[in-house]
């Protein structure tokens, strides 16, 4: 029988995101999970070079490539159904866990046995997890400030809380992306080629 796991992976650019909301750019899973594993790379780099933690940065990368892979086959609960009280929240994290040993199943033993520490292992690895998740959090908020900025007021409120959420984290790699690397998002393509090169951290 052949493996199904990458055929199911090649189906995250058909999982929409915001699907309850209004949006000038659609974003689907594929482009969301590529952009959470560059910023959990970038977030662990800082924790390894600024900081000095012993970090993996190369493994957070790959936790926040396949973080939300679950969702298709669960597709994608909008945060305010995913976290409305307790129960559901449970149950939804049982429901992910069970997607994942499905997809998971797609893969030869062998490479089943290599792959489950990126699906299962949250507990062996706080610190990565929490970086992911701080990642995850950053692009939510990159989105939610591009949809303002693009006039659509739908994303106001999401961005208000995200940002809060990202707040509470306390973490200060996040500080970090928001002072040195958020304000580039504001600019123009022509702004950033002309910025390029400057302002570089010492």
């Amino acid at each position: 029988m052949s493996s199904t796991f990458f055929a199911f992976l090649s189906r995250m650019k058909y999982i929409d995101r915001w699907s309850l909301m209004r949006n000038t750019v659609p974003e689907n899973l594929s482009t969301h999970s590529f952009e959470v594993a560059a910023l959990s790379h970038l977030l662990a780099l800082i924790a390894k070079r600024r900081f000095g933690k012993q970090i993996d940065a190369e493994r957070a990368a790959v936790l926040g490539l396949y973080h939300d892979m679950p969702e298709i086959l669960t597709g994608d609960l909008p945060t305010p159904v995913k976290y409305y009280n307790p129960v559901i929240k449970k149950a939804y994290a049982e429901v992910e866990q069970a997607a994942s040993l499905k997809l998971l199943d797609g893969l030869p033993q062998d490479l089943k046995e290599e792959m489950e520490p990126y699906f299962l292992s949250q507990k062996e690895d706080p610190q990565l997890h929490q970086l992911v998740k701080a990642a995850d959090k950053l692009c939510a908020y990159i989105k939610c400030r591009e949809e303002r900025r693009a006039g659509n007021a739908e994303f106001s409120k999401a961005e208000e809380s995200t940002k809060k959420a990202l707040d509470k984290m306390k973490l200060a790699e996040v500080q970090i992306f928001l002072e040195e690397f958020l304000p580039a998002f504001d600019l123009t393509l022509d702004q950033i080629s002309d910025h390029g090169g400057e302002n570089h951290h010492v």
